[in-house]
């Protein structure tokens, strides 16, 4: 478990070092038999020890003398609800927000989307942080897709691996990239969902990098 906990502790550092969250916003865990660990809440990536990864299990509970993210509930039912989850990834990421905060989805300008899942990527719907209710809201923006903005508030996204799920969220964030530029000069052309489908039968076979 401490290799586990070693990685997370890696990619939460990335998430400042490359710019999708800056100093102890957003979050990571990584699924385990019968429950999770997640980083901690309050505390600098650039500190984070091993002994500060918190392990919460499936029902909730978790030792009292930790403290998990705040954020550990949409983590807990993401793991409930989407068995293909093994690690969550949540960034309030500079340009993935700026569209979130308009409560934008981002539709199929560049056939690259498909990789979250589908013919968009949906914004939830705004909740105070840390509640059921964004849980919810996450949850239904996240139907038939691995990752999803949240309202006022950034992304988040899941994989099968703790490197994917990474790898997902830059993406996600360069495309809220691209489709801010490409809004700057005009009303982008929106690919077809029937494109978008054959893009999808592709991506089954497709590996990035």
């Amino acid at each position: 478990m401490r290799a586990i906990k070693k990685n997370i502790i890696k990619y939460s550092k990335k998430l400042n070092k490359i710019g999708l969250s800056t100093l102890r916003s957003g979050n990571i865990s990584v699924r385990v038999e019968n429950g999770f660990y997640i980083t901690p809440s309050g505390l600098k990536y650039s500190s984070l020890k091993t002994k500060d990864i918190v392990y919460v299990k499936l029902d909730g509970t978790f030792n009292k003398k930790q403290k998990p993210s705040s954020e550990w509930r949409f983590h807990q039912d993401i793991y409930l609800r989407k068995k293909d989850a093994r690690a969550i990834v949540h960034a309030h990421s500079t340009n993935a927000t700026a569209i979130s905060v308009h409560n934008k989805k981002i539709p199929a300008f560049h056939y690259m989307v498909a990789l979250a899942g589908g013919h968009d990527i949906k914004c939830a719907k705004y909740a105070t942080f840390g509640t059921r209710e964004l849980s919810k809201n996450i949850l239904k923006a996240l139907k038939n897709r691995k990752a999803c903005l949240i309202s006022n508030h950034g992304q988040i996204v899941y994989d099968s691996d703790l490197p994917k799920a990474f790898e997902l969220a830059e993406e996600v964030e360069n495309l809220s990239l691209q489709y801010i530029t490409a809004l700057k000069l005009g009303k982008p052309k929106i690919l077809s969902v029937k494109k978008i489908q054959k893009v999808l039968a592709k991506a089954k076979n497709y590996k990035r990098g």
